[in-house]
């Protein structure tokens, strides 16, 4: 087989773009009743593939309030979620800082492969969302600020405090709620 070949059957990776298309069209399936298994874990998020191939994996997740993920990357993934239902709070690494912003249901967000995030329920409802990736996830790092001031409290303008993101642990999955446990000392 020829190097061409073998280049032409490589899967095209999808743009954030593209990959809110997705998570808006299988939101739109969810709400439909086509996945009528949503459910919720009072011990860690609940969550449910509904969609995997060789260039997308799209996951359902189930969120009560206080669940939430670490400060985390994708693994060179792009991606993107739509919020079902509930509010999400998602903080957000650029700039050197954590940016807090309000994700409310019918919001969709689509991010490149260097993303770095934490997402919480910090509501009074369950919050349900469709997440997706592209490349399917091979593997996440999780991080903390260097002088642990995420922990401060909300600065102005949303902005939760500053600081050199530290690698605590890469973890090789293809599930985004993998489970780990990272305690950052206080």
């Amino acid at each position: 087989m020829s190097r061409t070949a073998r280049t032409s059957r490589r899967p095209r990776f999808l743009n954030p773009v593209e990959l809110i298309d997705f998570t808006r069209f299988f939101a739109g399936e969810v709400t439909a009743g086509r996945y009528p298994y949503v459910d919720f874990d009072a011990d860690t998020r609940w969550h449910q593939r509904i969609y995997r191939d060789q260039r997308l994996d799209v996951w359902l997740i189930g969120w009560l309030p206080s669940q939430g993920t670490q400060l985390h990357d994708h693994g060179g993934s792009a991606g993107s979620f739509t919020v079902l239902s509930g509010v999400l709070s998602e903080a957000v690494y650029g700039a050197g800082r954590l940016h807090e912003r309000q994700r409310p249901a019918g919001e969709s967000v689509g991010f490149g492969p260097t993303y770095v995030h934490d997402v919480r329920n910090l509501g009074d409802e369950p919050a349900v969302s469709v997440h997706a990736y592209s490349r399917p996830l091979t593997s996440m790092t999780y991080y903390e600020l260097a002088r642990g001031e995420l922990a401060g409290g909300e600065l102005a303008g949303g902005e939760l405090g500053g600081g050199e993101l530290v690698p605590l642990a890469t973890v090789a999955t293809d599930d985004p709620e993998a489970p780990l446990d990272i305690r950052v000392a206080s």
